[in-house]
């Protein structure tokens, strides 16, 4: 913390070793921000696509591979102490290429940020009655904003403090309201349910068969993993030792791929019928319209309030609180980069006012609209972004015989070439091919970033800025 008790921050430089923490701490943090009505709606969107147990295969394996990248990512943030787009400019994309990272990244996170923002909006509009007016807008958001502006203004030990209060109280409420709503369930399948989709609805998604059932879940959740990756470098560059962040990484990646696809499956499918009868009855809708908007990300808000009550408003406003001061931080820090990358350094409580001002632009857009096909795509992105710095870090800088480039280079061009062709390889041209997008992202930075940076892009080393280990 500073010494006026504002924006504890090291934005663009190393976290120093007094300010580093455990992996209980860290663990607040990544579990926080994995566990939000967002990630619930994919857990019940893979469980109805592909039945319970295959959504459950596929979030095991996403959680393992999500835990191997963030650990990756997380270690390089231990070493060097930087976050995430700061220790792009050193592994693999220099000064102002490390602007690709900023923009994916600060993208994708801030989108987040605007998405559970929306489903607050729409949770307060269901929870309380109000009309949907210009002047309600302006003062749900506005107060939003301003407590995310607030707490996040605080930096990395406020955020830290309110994420742990709020996830323990989450995960209490979370259990008692998903048992609650079981309990009343007499069918014997709510913990075995197959694909509920009709099966035109299932060829249109690719996943007529179990093969593609698993694809398409893989594909669903990769997005919120490769995001979470990134997350656990800036939450790593705290860390003690890198034993710490992988466990904090992997904690973070269980809850996601585990713990929320499991209960968003078990709680949308024991309470979509009653939730459904409500839109029918109550709200006057027709039944295909009531079972639509029953699936979507408002429906699983709209399930946690009618059968939740008064404790259903309480989970809502902990889950997304948690994971908004999370967004807004993580932001601010790629945003942070961002504009110093291109020579306008400021202050760290201007970006996280940026950020916010953006995730409203974002929510202006309709951003809900494009949850499943922009976390796909973004999570093909990121996951060639953090495939990059690991080989980078891990593999390049040892066999050209040094750690790292002292003073980073404008423009790593290998970095930047190897992530756009493999990610428009993998979500454009061989997404038939290889299905799963990310093993075809991933791959292909492994292998074509060190012959570019080895044969062609070749670097000229110095001294350290971290040391690889």
């Amino acid at each position: 913390m500073n010494k006026d008790g504002k924006t504890e921050d090291h934005a663009l430089e190393s976290v120093p070793h007094h300010l580093r923490h455990g992996w209980m701490k860290l663990s607040w943090n990544t579990a926080g921000i994995a566990t939000t009505l967002v990630v619930l709606f994919l857990g019940a969107l893979t469980s109805f696509t592909a039945g319970i147990k295959i959504a459950m295969v596929a979030g095991i394996f996403v959680a393992s591979v999500g835990s191997l990248i963030g650990w990756a990512c997380g270690h390089i943030a231990f070493k060097t102490g930087l976050s995430s787009t700061v220790m792009a400019r050193h592994y693999g994309f220099g000064t102002r290429g490390s602007l690709i990272g900023s923009l994916i990244f600060g993208f994708m996170i801030i989108g987040f940020l605007a998405l559970e923002n929306a489903l607050l909006y729409s949770g307060f509009r269901f929870a309380f009655g109000f009309h949907d007016t210009l002047i309600n807008k302006l003062f749900v958001y506005g107060l939003l904003t301003l407590a995310w502006i607030l707490i996040t203004a605080y930096g990395f030990e406020t955020v830290s403090r309110v994420s742990s209060y709020t996830l323990i109280a989450f995960i209490g409420l979370l259990i008692y309201i998903t048992w609650k709503v079981v309990s009343k369930q007499a069918d014997s399948h709510v913990f075995d349910f197959p694909a509920l989709f009709p099966p035109e609805v299932l060829a249109g998604l690719g996943a007529s068969n179990d093969l593609g059932k698993f694809i398409f879940c893989t594909n669903v959740l990769i997005g919120s993993a490769g995001a979470l990756a990134l997350v656990d470098a800036d939450i790593g560059r705290f860390a003690r030792s890198t034993s710490d962040i992988g466990v904090a990484a992997a904690v973070g990646n269980v809850a996601l791929g585990v713990g929320m696809v499991f209960v968003g499956g078990v709680f949308m499918y024991a309470g979509m019928g009653e939730l459904v009868t409500y839109y029918s009855t109550v709200m006057h809708m027709e039944p295909e319209m009531a079972r639509k908007l029953a699936m979507s990300p408002d429906g699983v808000t709209a399930a946690f309030l009618l059968f939740g009550g008064g404790v259903g408003v309480v989970l809502m406003i902990l889950a997304q609180s948690k994971a908004q001061v999370l967004n807004t931080y993580s932001g601010s820090l790629a945003l942070s980069n961002l504009f110093d990358a291109v020579g306008l350094r400021t202050r760290r409580i201007v970006t996280v006012v940026i950020a916010n001002v953006l995730g409203l632009v974002m929510v202006a857009l309709g951003i809900l609209d494009q949850v499943q096909a922009w976390l796909e795509i973004l999570g093909v992105i990121t996951t060639a972004f953090a495939g990059v710095m690991i080989v980078d870090y891990f593999v390049v800088s040892r066999m050209a015989g040094s750690n790292a480039v002292s003073q980073p280079e404008l423009v790593n061009w290998a970095g930047v070439i190897t992530t756009v062709i493999a990610a428009t390889m993998a979500h454009y041209v061989l997404d038939r091919i290889v299905p799963i997008q990310f093993f075809t992202s991933l791959g292909m930075s492994f292998l074509l970033y060190p012959i570019l940076r080895l044969a062609v892009f070749r670097p000229v080393f110095a001294t350290d800025v971290g040391d690889p280990a």
